[in-house]
Formats: structure tokens, sequence, C-alpha cells
């Protein structure tokens, strides 16, 4: 159960990993109109933040607080490393001790990074954004 949770959650960094790829570095700074917002930066940073967080939990055993290493919310290059750096520590981790993962630590992370995915399809359809082919896929966006 754990392994196909943790290949769920694989597949959702590399959903959010396209996403981010297909945006043009000025998208970072929209919003959603007529809206309480923030920007799709924003929402970078976050998700970057769960993962950071869910990840040093997934490690510790427990939850040990939210943190996010994301400095700079409004450049497409840090933003892209933070989420492949934060996909390959999954990984890593997936390889090193599988059996020792909590389940539920994984399904906060899927839960949190699926809940983002549809904030990001309304930011999408707010902006007129189109979306990458994987997100047409599973999406049908």
């Amino acid at each position: 159960m754990t392994k196909m949770i943790a290949e769920r959650v694989q597949r959702a960094f590399e959903l959010t990993y396209d996403f981010f790829m297909f945006l043009a570095p000025a998208s970072l700074s929209l919003r959603i109109p007529n809206a309480p917002s923030n920007t799709l930066g924003e929402q970078a940073w976050c998700i970057i933040g769960g993962r950071e967080s869910c990840l040093a939990a997934l490690k510790a055993g427990s939850w040990q607080g939210f943190r996010c290493s994301l400095e700079d919310c409004s450049s497409l290059p840090p933003i892209l490393d933070k989420l492949k750096d934060t996909a390959l520590d999954l990984t890593e981790l997936c390889s090193i001790a599988p059996h020792n993962l909590s389940t539920d630590l994984l399904l906060d992370l899927l839960e949190h990074e699926v809940q983002h995915h549809g904030q990001l399809i309304r930011f999408g359809y707010a902006n007129r954004l189109r979306f990458p082919p994987s997100w047409s896929r599973r999406y049908t966006v």
C-alpha cells in the first residue's frame, strides 16, 4: 500500500513539474482576477514548502513543522530546481526505507499536491493559460 501511494505522489510531482515547466516566466506574477488570490509563484512556494515539510516528517517519523527553502518565487529556475530536488528526495527516501514510511504522511503529501493541482487549474482558466499535454491527459483540461 505504501509503495502504491509513493508512486502516486511521484506521479503528482511529475505533473506539477510539467505545469511549471510549461509556464512562461512572466506567468508567475499572475493572480486569479476578482478573487482573493496569491500569485502562481506563491503557489509554487506553498507546494515546495509542503513537499519539504512532509519529506522532513517522513524522515523523522513525525511532523516537524512547515518550512520552505524557496526564497524567490518570482523566478522560474529556482522553482524548477526545488521541484526537481524534492522529487529526487522522495525517490531516494523510498529506495532507502520504503517499509518505514508513514502511510498517513504520504497521504498528506499527496493530498496537498493534488489540492494545489486544482488551484493551478483555476489559475490556468482564470488567466487563459494553456496546459501541458500531461495535464490534458490526466485532468482533461
